[in-house]
């Protein structure tokens, strides 16, 4: 069957809401006539409503590749690009594409669109009514008038197993995928970088095309992304927008990407210790100690002992000279207050009774 024929079929399952088939032919087209900017947009419009959004991404960038003056591909990368949440790069597009139809008014609102959106998600507050509304439309194409598609992500691999093998590795700041492809030309490759898609396409003569582009698992900032082709590989660094951990590189709803946390203005600021000493009031802290001594409530030795230290502390000079001589040349058997009595004389020991003192040997 000709292209032709193909691209009217698929035009009419597409208007019978027949979107898979729609898809299929576009596809049969697409591979009989691979330079038609058209049957990819029209192939991304069928992928927009069955909700493939990459591959209408897809789509979209090989429209623009081969058409870039052709606004409605532009248009179409955008409305997908928003469905992905992907607003910075669907405002890219729009403004490119409102260049060069003027007069369309569809980019300038969808551009106002993207402007309120990326203002909300920056202050982590996207209003529900904009999660909520679904405000793109997608216009039927005239079976007499192709219509245009959408850009997508990616492309559907035929074959189950990948040309190439690919892996990852992160640090807190960047994801850098490894595609190990041998003997690549440089101009062979096209990567593009999107708020949260990847898209590589290897393409040399002769040889399986090979296209990956998944949806990745966090965002990136696609200006500080880069690629090199090396002679036995491809290494792509990704710089991610929030430092946060990929659990895988692809995106997966049973593995949501985290969001950072974050304090409202209204909320109490957390608080850290300082390395600054704190002063310390001596004063209040010798006076509280009397005070806990004074009350302090003691038996046998030690409320005897309570006791010796209190005359201690208020007696005058000559008291605290008899107490300290007597104890100790008393071997701490007699205590005395009295200087005049000490004071001229040795103490000697009085035991208790039934006791008696001896000296140490050393």
């Amino acid at each position: 069957m000709a292209s032709s024929d193909l691209e009217t079929k698929a035009k009419e399952a597409f208007i019978d809401d027949h979107f898979e088939l729609a898809v299929d032919l576009y596809s049969q087209a697409i591979s009989l006539t691979p330079n038609s900017a058209e049957l990819y947009v029209d192939r991304a419009q069928a992928n927009i409503k069955l909700q493939n959004f990459t591959e209408a991404v897809d789509d979209a960038n090989k429209a623009i590749g081969l058409d870039p003056s052709m606004a409605k591909a532009y248009l179409r990368k955008a409305m997908a690009c928003i469905k992905l949440e992907e607003y910075q790069t669907a405002k890219t597009a729009l403004e490119t594409g409102a260049s060069l139809a003027p007069g369309d008014s569809r980019f300038t609102k969808l551009i106002k669109e993207c402007d309120e959106r990326i203002a909300a998600e920056e202050a982590e507050e996207l209003p529900v009514e904009l999660v909520n509304k679904a405000s793109i439309e997608v216009v039927t194409p005239n079976i007499l008038q192709p219509a245009a598609a959408l850009p997508s992500e990616g492309t559907t691999v035929s074959s189950t197993k990948p040309k190439y093998r690919h892996e990852f590795y992160q640090k807190p700041e960047e994801v850098v995928v490894t595609i190990f492809a041998k003997r690549v030309p440089a101009n062979s490759v096209v990567i593009d970088f999107g708020e949260q898609i990847l898209s590589v396409d290897i393409e040399v003569p002769g040889e399986e095309a090979y296209h990956f582009q998944p949806r990745l698992f966090g965002k990136i900032v696609p200006s500080k992304c880069r690629y090199e082709v090396m002679s036995t590989k491809i290494e792509i660094r990704l710089t991610k927008a929030d430092s946060l951990h990929w659990t895988s590189l692809e995106f997966s709803r049973n593995a949501p990407v985290a969001h950072k946390e974050h304090v409202s203005s209204g909320s109490k600021k957390p608080t850290y210790p300082s390395s600054k000493p704190k002063r310390v009031d001596w004063d209040k802290l010798e006076a509280q100690v009397k005070k806990e001594e004074k009350e302090e409530k003691l038996d046998g030795d030690a409320a005897l002992n309570k006791f010796f230290r209190d005359i201690y502390k208020d007696a005058d000079e000559d008291t605290k000279r008899a107490m300290s001589k007597s104890f100790v040349e008393s071997h701490g058997t007699v205590l005395s207050t009295n200087w005049k009595e000490v004071g001229s004389k040795k103490v000697e020991g009085s035991p208790p009774d039934g006791m008696e003192v001896k000296k140490w040997e050393y």
